[in-house]
C-alpha cells in the first residue's frame, strides 16, 4: 500500500547504490526471486561519470566483467570508464532491473521489522520499509580536501576532466601516486607545462602502475616534467602556491617557496560517505573506519543491514578493495538474504554464485 509518498509494503532487500556491485547484486536478488527495491542517489555508474576523460581501467576487462555478461570490445584490451558505462547499461537492460536513480537515500532507521528508509528525490521526501537493506554506495562521495588558503578558488580543482584544460598552461599538480602520475602525463603530451608537488622525496613503486612510472621519471630526468620533492602546499593563490618543504622524514624544514602556476590539481584522493552507517549503529574499527562485518555474510553488526563493495574497507588509504575483488560479496549476500527467508531459493542462489566465482577465482 502506498499513502502519499509512504510506501507501507515492505520489501524483503532495499538496495542502495548503483555502481558495478550494486547492480550485479540487483541480477543476483532478481534472479533469486527476491523482492527488492534499488536506489541511487544520481544515474549509476556515477563516480565513473566525473573520471577524465578517455581514462583506462587498471583492471582487465575479465576482472570488471559482472552477472556472467563478458565485456566485449574491437581491441581486446583494457576498456575506458566511457565504454564501462555502456557495458553497466547494457546489463540493467538485459536483465530489465528497475533502479530509481536521482532518489538519494537520506535515512535509515531500524526497528524490531526492520527499516524505514527515508529518501529525497526532487519530487519530496518518500519512505519505504525493508526487511534487510545493503549498502553498496562505494567509498568516493568527496574528495579529501587540504583545508588551505585558496583551495576553492576557480583554478583549483579536485577533479581532472580532460587534458585539454590545461593546454599551454602552467599546470601544478599535488599528490604521488596512479591519479597524479596519470593526469600529470597526460596532460604534458596534451601541451601543458607540468610540475609534481609530492612530499615524499621520490615515487613508490607499490603505489605507482609499473607502466606509468618510468615513463615519468623519464620525463622528470629529462627536464620535461617538474618534480618539486618533498613539498607540500600551504597556500594557494592567483599567481603562485606556497609550498612547505619538508625532509625525507615528512617533517617541515621551516623553508617555503613560491611556485607560479596558472592552474591547480589536487589529486590527494577521496572518502567515502559513512553517514547512513552511523544512522544505523555500526561499529568502526581503527584509522580507516572500517566497518564492522561478518565476512562471510557481509552483515554488519546491525542485523540486517548489509555491506557490498568497496564501502567494507571505509576510508581506504591504500586500497584494498576494487571491483574485482568485491565480485564475491555478491554470493554471500544473496545466500544470506535468501537463507534467512527466500527458502531452498538460498540454495540455488549459492550453487548457482559459487560455481561462478570459483570460475572466476581461477582466472
Amino acid at each position: 500500500m502506498t499513502t502519499n509518498n509512504r510506501h507501507d509494503t515492505p520489501y524483503e532487500v532495499a538496495l542502495i547504490g548503483a555502481g558495478p556491485i550494486g547492480i550485479e547484486l540487483a541480477v543476483g536478488l532478481k534472479r533469486a526471486g527476491v523482492p527488492y527495491i534499488h536506489f541511487d542517489a544520481a544515474q549509476l555508474g556515477y563516480t565513473m561519470g566525473w573520471w577524465p576523460r578517455n581514462t583506462h581501467f587498471f583492471s582487465t576487462t575479465e576482472r570488471l566483467a559482472i552477472s556472467g555478461v563478458p565485456i566485449q570490445n574491437n581491441h581486446q584490451g583494457r576498456i575506458t570508464g566511457e565504454e564501462y558505462l555502456a557495458y553497466l547499461r547494457s546489463v540493467v537492460e538485459q536483465f530489465d532491473l528497475a533502479i530509481q536513480t536521482y532518489e538519494p537515500v537520506t535515512g535509515l532507521q531500524r526497528d524490531e521489522t526492520g527499516f524505514t528508509v527515508t529518501t529525497g528525490p526532487i519530487s519530496g521526501e518518500r519512505s519505504y520499509l525493508a526487511r534487510n537493506v545493503v549498502l553498496a554506495i562505494g567509498d568516493m562521495h568527496w574528495p579529501k580536501r587540504l583545508e588551505i588558503a585558496g583551495e576553492d578558488l576557480s583554478h583549483v580543482s579536485h577533479y581532472f576532466h580532460d587534458p585539454h584544460d590545461y593546454f599551454r598552461r602552467r599546470l601544478l599538480i599535488v599528490g604521488g601516486k596512479n591519479s597524479a602520475v596519470e593526469a600529470a602525463l597526460r596532460c604534458w603530451r596534451g601541451g601543458a607545462q607540468v610540475t609534481i608537488s609530492y612530499r615524499r622525496p621520490t615515487f613508490d613503486y607499490n603505489r605507482v602502475k609499473h607502466w606509468l612510472l618510468p615513463d615519468l621519471n623519464a620525463q622528470i630526468e629529462a627536464g620535461t616534467i617538474g618534480f618539486l620533492a618533498n613539498t607540500a602546499p600551504l597556500r594557494i593563490t592567483p599567481a603562485y602556491v606556497e609550498l612547505e618543504c619538508l625532509n625525507d622524514d615528512g617533517e617541515p624544514t621551516g623553508k617555503t617557496i613560491r611556485h607560479a602556476t596558472d592552474a591547480v590539481l589536487l589529486a590527494t584522493g577521496f572518502r567515502g560517505d559513512q553517514s547512513l552507517l552511523e544512522q544505523t549503529g555500526v561499529r568502526f574499527h581503527g584509522p580507516n573506519r572500517v566497518p564492522e562485518f561478518d565476512p562471510a555474510t557481509m552483515e554488519t553488526n546491525v542485523p540486517g543491514l548489509y555491506l557490498a563493495g568497496t564501502v567494507a574497507a571505509g576510508v581506504q588509504q591504500r586500497y584494498t578493495l576494487f571491483i574485482e575483488n568485491c565480485h564475491d560479496h555478491v554470493a554471500k549476500i544473496v545466500t544470506a538474504v535468501c537463507g534467512r527467508s527466500c527458502g531452498p531459493l538460498g540454495d540455488v542462489a549459492a550453487r548457482t554464485y559459487d560455481l561462478r566465482f570459483e570460475q572466476f577465482e581461477a582466472n
